[in-house]
């Protein structure tokens, strides 16, 4: 971990803005992941893995575990998709989808994995651009964040 809040992985290949696409139309991205709980982190990245999607590669994942962690790396620039965890402890990951996307011009998609089924309407109160509930299923995770990546690269 290089911080008490944000830890980049091994498969950080690229640096910041590298959203392109590259080869036969294959889309390189990077993704913001904030939960308290590193077992939900480890469901989403393995969920996702580097290719959630043929057309979509995840080049470069930031762990997050605090909001203000989140609201750094936003800051910074250079995301293209971000997984809110909607039952993470003191910041849920709603709440800040709705403040990120009030706040940051252009802010990027967000996905929030809410706490059930039955609560859609809170991540449509969120502004979310998608909600996976949990229990998280993988396909679901892996479809909703290249559908991101996909609506992002487009954008642009």
């Amino acid at each position: 971990m290089t911080s008490a809040h944000a830890a980049p992985h091994a498969d950080s290949l690229a640096t910041a803005g590298s959203t392109s696409s590259a080869g036969a139309g294959v889309h390189q991205v990077s993704v913001l992941l904030y939960s308290d709980d590193i077992t939900t982190r480890d469901a989403v990245r393995a969920a996702a893995g580097r290719r959630p999607a043929r057309d979509v590669e995840v080049t470069r994942w930031l762990e997050c575990a605090t909001a203000f962690a989140v609201t750094e790396a936003l800051d910074a620039g250079g995301w293209d998709v971000v997984v809110l965890d909607g039952e993470a402890a003191k910041n849920g990951g709603l709440g800040l989808c709705r403040e990120l996307k009030n706040e940051i011009y252009d802010c990027p998609p967000v996905l929030v994995l809410t706490g059930r089924p039955q609560d859609g309407w809170l991540a449509a109160w969120s502004l979310a651009d998608d909600a996976v509930p949990h229990p998280l299923d993988p396909i679901r995770v892996a479809e909703a964040i290249a559908g991101l990546a996909r609506t992002r690269v487009a954008a642009r």
